[in-house]
């Protein structure tokens, strides 16, 4: 993508904050964003249910969660390019079609290989329509209009993610399959809107080809390299395995390979010339490793080990997201005056700490006694944490290349998560049927802990490390400091959000 094009040729009037149609765009927005977000919220807190429905295994578990991530990680900047190219709305409007048409198959879904399949296709719609979201805000607002109507994206997002866990174990008491059933009226309200009242924008400078090669390579590389992480614990050969891991490994070298070639790079190589963007990422990829396991084995333990309910186990990590609404752009403006390291070196450590604290829960544990404690220290370590590490990533790079190196982000936040949740529960012994035995369950469990807890420490050793002290943005010059924290605020643990492919600076 060229990021700069479209702050070089607008194409549409901007819109003023305060109008009809900005308020239908940020409504288009805002619900387009949530579908992949609550769909990820709701749909861990519905796995110990498919699971007793489907008669699925821990493997069936673990992909119901990884094919969506494998094919959004993978997709998800060649869904910025054809944005880029084609244009914002009419991808977009396609994603959430697409997202809409794979929750139907998901719902309908008569077993784990079905829904499996259906949630890889919703994860290619996922890629379609994330990065149009906040695209089509920065394509449609300038200058001060653009950063209020981020800000307000932000916040109505952070309200979506509150609301995802309490509506989604409410749903799921009453029948796991509404978890998805529920994203075909909101997706048909979005393509409304949208079709109505949200301009199209396109770069004309986009670049004329797209990186289809570099795209199936780090697909096949990072879904065999998954397949195999997932197989080793199970009745799978060591020799398939093994032959399988090489496929992917030697898939992502040619990747590699591919990008430092190709005249139009899905990865561009000069990002990776900054030493403090190859840490950032760095950081990125232990932090959400550790992440993408949490959100899934703990809301599991919660139902099969403490007996919550569906409703109390999805909203037990509540007080995460409320400390990140309320202290996310404080501590990201904090990183604009002190530098992203001591935050960035602080946040794991305490996140890390929270989830020790997780190893209290048990059998019979109380929320409050229990639980609460956690997720607050948990959540105020994410909190010091997120917000800086995006922005690090932004003011890492030079400014055409701010979309493309959020994107590149988001990625390897997803791939992270992606190979996490194969890998963790193979390690903690949480293979075969071990999830419907409570006792084998809280054994696994608490290994798993532990090696979340030494990844998040070893994200804090390379930020001390590597991040390197407070210095001078290679666009310092461009004030654009209340952009960057107010975009923010919306960062999801799931993954960054995709900054917009241009940003004008705001005063």
């Amino acid at each position: 993508m060229d990021v700069g094009a479209a702050s070089r040729a607008p194409q549409t009037p901007a819109l003023r904050m305060g109008t009809p149609q900005a308020r239908w765009v940020l409504l288009t927005t805002v619900l387009g964003s949530s579908l992949a977000m609550l769909d990820a919220t709701v749909v861990n807190v519905a796995l110990e249910r498919i699971g007793a429905d489907l008669g699925a295994g821990f493997s069936g578990l673990q992909w119901t969660v990884n094919a969506y991530t494998l094919t959004l990680a993978a997709l998800i900047l060649l869904g910025g390019s054809l944005s880029d190219r084609f244009g914002r709305r009419r991808v977009f409007v396609v994603g959430v079609c697409w997202f809409a048409a794979a929750s139907l198959l998901c719902g309908l879904a008569w077993d784990i290989e079905t829904l499996i399949a259906a949630r890889a296709l919703q994860g290619v719609g996922g890629a379609l329509l994330t990065p149009g979201s906040l695209a089509i805000i920065s394509a449609s607002f300038a200058g001060a209009d653009r950063a209020a109507a981020v800000g307000a994206w932000s916040g109505l997002g952070g309200v979506a993610g509150a609301v995802g866990p309490f509506l989604g174990g409410w749903l799921v008491e009453w029948n796991w399959r509404a978890v998805f059933l529920l994203n075909l009226p909101l997706a048909l309200l979005v393509v409304l809107v949208a079709a109505r009242h949200v301009p199209e924008t396109r770069d004309p400078a986009a670049a004329p080809h797209l990186d289809l090669t570099g795209t199936v390579l780090v697909t096949l590389g990072l879904g065999t390299l998954t397949y195999a992480l997932t197989a080793a614990g199970g009745d799978t050969s060591a020799t398939t395995v093994w032959a399988v891991a090489g496929t992917g490994v030697l898939a992502l070298l040619l990747f590699v390979r591919v990008e430092l070639r190709s005249p139009h790079p899905l990865v561009p190589p000069a990002l990776f010339r900054s030493r403090r963007f190859t840490a950032a990422n760095l950081v990125t990829l232990l932090v959400y490793a550790a992440l993408g396991v949490v959100f899934v084995l703990l809301v599991l333990h919660l139902q099969l080990v403490s007996g919550f309910s569906p409703l109390l186990a999805g909203t037990a990590l509540l007080p995460v997201t409320a400390l990140m609404l309320v202290f996310s752009a404080r501590v990201g403006a904090l990183a604009q005056r002190i530098g992203p390291r001591p935050l960035l070196t602080a946040g794991p450590l305490v996140a890390a700490g929270g989830v020790l604290l997780m190893l209290r829960i048990g059998p019979g544990a109380s929320y409050v006694a229990d639980v609460l404690p956690a997720a607050v220290v948990f959540g105020a370590g994410l909190t010091l944490l997120v917000a800086p590490l995006t922005a690090t990533v932004l003011s890492s790079t030079e400014d055409r290349f701010a979309g493309v190196a959020s994107g590149v982000n988001n990625a390897v936040a997803r791939a992270a998560g992606l190979l996490a949740v194969a890998v963790v529960p193979v390690v903690a012994g949480l293979g075969g049927e071990a999830y419907t035995d409570p006792a084998a369950f809280a054994d696994g469990f608490r290994t798993a802990v532990l090696v979340l807890a030494a990844l998040l420490g070893a994200g804090a050793v390379v930020s001390a490390l590597l991040i390197g002290p407070r210095g001078t943005p290679p666009d310092a010059g461009a004030p654009r400091g209340r952009l960057l924290v107010e975009e923010c605020m919306h960062c999801g643990v799931a993954g960054p959000q995709v900054h917009p492919p241009h940003r004008a600076p705001v005063a």
